[in-house]
């Protein structure tokens, strides 16, 4: 499985059939974004491709096959095997932003913030954790997504008008996941455009030998707008595979690449570290807005832990697996982050594979994430389809349900594409979409949910002051970040603005 953070696609198990729904996948690259997430639609008559969905999400999770709608209980899932589905949920392109996201906050600021922001958005998943356990109990139900959840909490605020209009708590939840989903396939797009471009500028320049410093003139070739429609037509080709299964394929496959190409960044980036004395401790306020959104988007795994916890055998354990995982994360966040900002310094681009010496050893990392991010794209994509797509096929008859479910996908990844091209900045991109997307549903919604879900049973003045907090800092980084993404977006173009290529190569 991938993730992101973008985030790693994890059906969930459904121990009861239910209407129609939706899988979502975890999410946060590039730093992934960020989670794995369903969510439910209010539908009269579930489509037929959704009751499909149900029974295969239950074969993909546990790796055997179908079960049956009405089965009951299927084997869980160790405390082990949870703690690296949480990890992996997190780990995506988003991980390699953050050495410029310290450059944005400072050497100091940096670490400390990513520190607050780590175990905010663990506190965040705990409440969400609880108020989940809360209504199943209350309700008497084996398992509450995202979606419901909120739905069920305001439902149970003091409010009447809050309780008149809860089912809108769903539909915010799923136009913020739907948003996050497409957020992550166009930064894959913008993401495999620059790797692929700075291969090709320096394939003739390009070693064996990665211990020689020099300078690399990059032969200029397409501008990566042009890369991106490249990839265009391999998108369309893999977004047609429908199967869950074959998707798994890809996803392990992508968990491979990127794993191996992690693990050759991180022995070259502690080789020379060079006299960090120079480099600020704290960056300026309207940088740091932009340290923000690519952070919450690097841990944006929030809708994978009900499923997780939904399918472990002793759920029991599961807060202290959430709390284990969340801190080797966000320890693996800083080392990387800090680590690859004393390497490269000012020079740090937008993903830290646009650094690497020019040799194939190297190079050949750029290369396994382009693989490994093809293989993500596909499963990204899967979770906002397999929500439109029932909606729209359950309006025609059925001879037209294959054309216009192609026709969709299609428009779809053209959609992607063409928003990748409008914004080709991987930086800022990262930063929009972990503003918009990644604070609501991390930072801003939790929060709103224990107050709502417990306020009727007695809250402590303590506890609702902290939930706002939470909610209000989460709120302030939504503005300031979204304003500011999209004031970099809006200046005057320069040459350095529309390429994440790197202008030489030790």
């Amino acid at each position: 499985m991938i993730s992101s953070g973008e985030g790693n696609f994890r059906p969930p198990h459904r121990p009861e059939p239910s209407l129609s729904q939706a899988v979502m996948p975890s999410t946060k690259s590039a730093g992934g974004p960020r989670g794995a997430v369903d969510l439910k639609l209010d539908l009269r008559s579930p489509p037929e491709s959704a009751k499909k969905l149900q029974s295969n999400e239950s074969s993909l999770w546990d790796g055997s096959p179908s079960e049956l709608p009405n089965s009951k209980k299927t084997k869980g899932i160790t405390a082990f095997q949870t703690l690296i589905h949480l990890v992996k949920g997190n780990m995506g392109t988003g991980v390699l932003g953050l050495p410029l996201a310290v450059k944005n906050a400072g050497l100091l600021m940096g670490p400390l913030s990513l520190l607050a922001i780590g175990f905010i958005a663990c506190h965040c998943m705990h409440i969400l954790v609880r108020c989940a356990q809360r209504f199943c109990h209350r309700l008497n139900k084996p398992f509450m997504d995202y979606g419901d959840t909120v739905m069920h909490g305001l439902e149970a605020s003091p409010s009447s008008w809050l309780r008149e209009h809860a089912h809108w708590g769903r539909h915010m939840v799923s136009f913020f996941l739907v948003f996050t989903q497409l957020g992550f396939c166009c930064v894959y797009i913008v993401f495999l455009a620059d790797n692929l471009k700075q291969v090709v500028e320096a394939v003739n320049s390009t070693t064996t030998n990665c211990h020689n410093n020099e300078t690399v003139i990059l032969t200029p070739t397409m501008d990566s707008r042009l890369y991106m429609l490249t990839f265009l037509p391999f998108l369309v080709l893999l977004v047609f595979v429908r199967n869950l299964r074959v998707l798994s394929i890809f996803s392990m496959l992508a968990n491979i690449s990127m794993l191996v190409s992690l693990v050759i960044i991180a022995q070259y980036i502690v080789q020379e570290i060079p006299d960090p004395s120079r480099l600020p401790l704290i960056a300026s306020w309207k940088t740091y807005s932009l340290f923000f959104g690519t952070a919450i988007f690097s841990f944006e795994s929030i809708g994978v832990v009900l499923p997780l916890e939904n399918k472990m055998t002793d759920t029991r354990r599961f807060p202290a697996i959430l709390s284990l995982g969340m801190s080797i994360i966000t320890a693996l966040y800083i080392a990387i982050g800090v680590l690859g900002y004393l390497r490269f310094e000012n020079d740090i681009k937008a993903s830290i594979t646009l650094n690497l010496p020019n040799c194939w050893l190297y190079q050949s990392v750029k290369l396994l994430y382009i693989a490994g991010i093809l293989g993500t794209y596909a499963l990204q994509f899967y979770v906002p389809a397999e929500i439109i797509i029932p909606l729209a096929i359950s309006q025609v008859s059925k001879r037209w349900a294959l054309l216009l479910d192609l026709s969709i996908r299609i428009t779809m990844v053209c959609l992607t594409c063409i928003l990748a091209i409008l914004v080709p900045r991987l930086d800022l991109v990262l930063s929009l979409v972990g503003s918009i997307s990644s604070s609501a549903l991390a930072l801003i919604i939790p929060p709103l949910l224990e107050i709502t879900t417990y306020y009727s049973e007695g809250m402590s003045p303590l506890t609702i002051a902290k939930d706002a907090l939470i909610s209000i800092l989460g709120f302030v980084g939504f503005v300031v970040g979204t304003y500011q993404a999209l004031d970099e977006l809006i200046q005057p173009a320069h040459p350095a603005t529309f390429s994440n290529s790197t202008i030489f190569v030790q």
